[in-house]
């Protein structure tokens, strides 16, 4: 399997080439130059496997070129019921007959990032070890993905993780989860501004070539692929799940800010997963919502952005989004850097009254907006009647997946976090304090260490070469 660049700008490269990168070389995102085709009787031969055995089947065909009995041995590192919770890793929980949440949270931080987190810290230390390398890992977060990735990087050797966040724009869990850290290899920075200006200094230290060369820069924001490849196995698990019988169409409801996990949703679609609807639920920053509307695509600014109560969602540039356009589009490289020039030139672009529009339904995406007030109703509604109580973001999913039920159809909600990561909506909701795992009663207690930061390019890579520079030690086990 070769990758290659959005924008076509990019030789093709295999997958240890470009696990530890995040932007292509022409700025553009890498992507396998085909989608692997399962057909029924594979698809049928798959139900039968655990969580472990299906992340193997599927992730050997995206990385072919790392030997079978390593990746065997990696998954099966990864994902246990000891960091999971239970050998299901990630179970099916019915709401009611054909309304389903798929559980996602039971991993380290309590949030569906670490499915794949986990995974990219065995695979980025391997190949690290192999080539004799360090890496240091640049990330921006607007509050899970930067505890998930800390938690998988902590400690391991040849590893450093700088982690950009909008500074008092968390939750207090969520900045307790990354800042009470004190492992000598975690480098939090909290950004004044919003988390697009944490991802956009990102992406300008990420085109500085010789900059990321000199510092071997690498990324585990949302653009790395095989984040996007690991999250590809839960739709094929969940599916498994929520079927009895091979052909039988499921859809899956997707809280959605930076397109990461609904994309994974696509790709499975992509290669021959039997979906129905992949249905983008959106915060009041509802960026991608419009475009599937309307067809245009506006990223917000920072004036524009707003503050919610599902604030991991607080994202008006969706950055994976580029993939998928490439695949809206045919495969068009040439396309797509013409539509993110003009994306760069004039703030927006538009496909209304296009093929490429129409398209859009025929990929099975459909979306919808949810607001404060709907999530805190979605959130009590769901505790009086399921007993079960979600946390902001899967009641954004639950909220719009309601609008896009179809008879016979099994409706397959994804869980974002555990609620106790956002305990000051759930008291709103529902009058009382949502359940708190064990291990996690003193969290925001905790002394924390980070930088605050302006959001300022030049300052972040002086803070970067200051700790990167010859001799700086690096963790180990």
């Amino acid at each position: 399997m070769n990758y290659l660049s959005t924008r076509g700008g990019m030789p093709p490269a295999r997958f240890t080439e470009i696990l530890l990168g995040g932007l292509a070389t022409d700025g553009g995102l890498v992507v396998p130059e085909r989608y692997p085709r399962i057909d029924a009787a594979t698809l049928s031969r798959w139900r039968k496997l655990s969580y472990p055995e299906l992340a193997f089947e599927i992730l050997r065909l995206y990385a072919d070129d790392v030997p079978e009995a390593d990746l065997r041995a990696l998954v099966d590192r990864t994902y246990t019921a000891q960091v999971f919770g239970s050998k299901e890793i990630t179970p099916l929980h019915t709401l009611e007959p054909g309304l389903h949440l798929l559980r996602l949270s039971n991993g380290p931080t309590l949030a569906f990032k670490d499915v794949a987190m986990q995974l990219l810290g065995q695979l980025f230390e391997y190949v690290l070890a192999k080539e004799g390398r360090q890496l240091n890992i640049l990330g921006a977060t607007s509050g899970d993905t930067g505890s998930a990735a800390e938690y998988a990087m902590r400690g391991r050797r040849g590893i450093r993780v700088f982690m950009l966040s909008p500074y008092g724009r968390m939750s207090p869990f969520q900045t307790a989860q990354m800042f009470s850290l004190d492992d000598p290899n975690i480098f939090n920075i909290a950004v004044d501004g919003v988390f697009d200006d944490c991802q956009d200094m990102v992406k300008a230290v990420s085109n500085d070539l010789a900059f990321k060369e000199r510092y071997a820069i690498g990324t585990v924001n949302s653009i790395n692929w095989a984040r996007v490849v690991a999250q590809v196995v839960y739709y094929f698990k969940g599916w498994f799940a929520a079927t009895d019988r091979d052909g039988q169409r499921v859809s899956f409801a997707v809280p959605s800010g930076n397109f990461g996990n609904v994309l994974a949703g696509h790709i499975a679609r992509m290669m021959g997963l039997p979906i129905s609807r992949l249905v983008v639920a959106t915060n009041e920053n509802d960026v991608l919502d419009e475009f599937f509307r309307s067809g245009r695509y506006r990223p917000r600014g920072t004036a524009e952005t707003h503050q919610t109560s599902s604030p991991s969602m607080d994202i008006s540039k969706a950055s994976n989004f580029e993939r998928f356009v490439h695949d809206l589009v045919g495969g068009d490289a040439a396309r797509v850097a013409a539509m993110w020039r003009e994306l760069d030139g004039r703030g927006e672009f538009d496909i209304a009254g296009t093929p490429e529009f129409e398209r859009l339904r025929e990929f099975g995406f459909v979306s919808g907006c949810s607001r404060h007030a709907d999530r805190l109703a979605t959130i009590r509604e769901t505790r009086q009647r399921y007993g079960v109580t979600i946390d902001t973001h899967t009641a954004d999913g639950v909220f719009v997946a309601r609008r896009w039920r179809e008879p016979g159809v099994p409706m397959i909600c994804l869980e974002t976090a555990q609620p106790a990561k956002f305990a000051e909506t759930i008291r709103e909701a529902i009058g009382e304090e949502a359940p708190r795992p064990a291990g996690f009663e003193d969290l925001e207690a905790r002394p924390q260490r980070f930088e605050r930061m302006a959001a300022d390019v030049d300052a972040l890579k002086r803070y970067i070469a200051e700790r990167c520079g010859p001799g700086m030690p690096t963790a180990s086990r």
